[in-house]
């Protein structure tokens, strides 16, 4: 049976690979460099759950220096972890959709910061050039670089209708790509979009397992105001998984998915005060704690149906 050194939990969490790795805490900074994202620049209003005001819900303020961004929210969480290690994490919007002279600028800065052992960079499978794509090449054998991949979903009706702008053959393309130059990648997806079944979910993962992935971010659909998704969901009314049927769906991806993948998240942190459904999302640590009664309970664990599993 799989458990954590660290946390005593069925799954191999982020925690406890760096602590393996590092032999320390290490957490991660979130940056916002207030790039754009080529989806919405081509339709106008980027995938349907994506806010038409969106100018990036996470990190830092952008209109801060970088520096100015790290310090703040380092110092904050310095106070819990005085010891820590940094991880630097480009999270808002797609941060390799900019000439490379200015990502460089962004990345080499960073990369400056006292105790900054890594980078994370949030980005698209449509968004790499072959330029920046061998420069993140020799980035990655300077420091620990992670590359975050959004895919939501492997099933091209599900792509769509959540308009996201490519299709599976795009992300496996630059995928395989990134993994010749033996760059990490971490992959998000979305349970419970527009009229996907459990197995369908399940079959991401599936895919996702088979291509070998490092790493993974689960989470579950939310309703935020002012989205095309908020519209059409008033107009449709598709099914929104309960707290019980998402944490039945996530126990079950967990145990397809290979001991050694990384899960950096199994639910999101929607904003309160834009969050429409569903509701159960805003107690976070409740879903968590959930989760793990429920893995007990089954006698489930990360791996176990995996027959790649350690």
């Amino acid at each position: 049976m799989f458990i954590n050194k660290y946390d005593n939990k069925k799954y191999y969490t982020l925690n406890n690979y760096y602590k393996d790795l590092y032999n320390s805490k290490v957490f991660k900074v979130s940056l916002n460099t207030n790039l754009s994202c080529p989806n919405r620049e081509n339709n106008k209003s980027g995938c349907i759950y994506c806010s038409k005001n969106y100018s990036g819900d996470f990190g830092g303020n952008p209109h801060e220096p970088l520096k100015v961004q790290f310090e703040n929210i380092k110092n904050m969480l310095h106070k819990k972890w005085p010891k820590a290690k940094y991880i630097a994490y480009f999270q808002a919007n797609t941060n390799t959709y900019a000439p490379l002279h200015t990502l460089k600028n962004y990345f080499e800065e960073v990369l400056t910061y006292d105790n900054v052992i890594g980078i994370n960079i949030a980005t698209r499978s449509d968004a790499i050039s072959d330029e920046v794509l061998n420069y993140l090449s020799e980035l990655n054998k300077r420091t620990d670089l992670t590359i975050e991949l959004g895919l939501q979903s492997m099933h091209e009706e599900t792509l769509k209708l959540i308009k996201r702008g490519h299709d599976l053959n795009n992300f496996e393309t630059m995928y395989k790509k990134l993994k010749s130059h033996n760059i990490k990648i971490v992959v998000h997806i979305i349970n419970g979009l527009p009229y996907e079944t459990k197995e369908m979910m399940i079959e991401t993962v599936k895919y996702l397992n088979n291509l070998n992935i490092d790493g993974i971010k689960i989470h579950m659909l939310h309703i935020l105001k002012d989205t095309e998704l908020d519209e059409y969901y008033k107009k449709n009314k598709f099914n929104l998984l309960s707290k019980d049927e998402y944490i039945d769906i996530v126990i079950s991806q967990l145990e397809y998915l290979n001991s050694k993948v990384v899960i950096h998240r199994i639910t999101g942190d929607p904003n309160v005060d834009d969050l429409v459904e569903p509701t159960w999302l805003v107690k976070k640590f409740v879903l968590l704690n959930d989760i793990d009664k429920e893995q007990k309970r089954q006698n489930s664990y990360q791996g176990k149906k995996c027959q790649k599993s350690l």
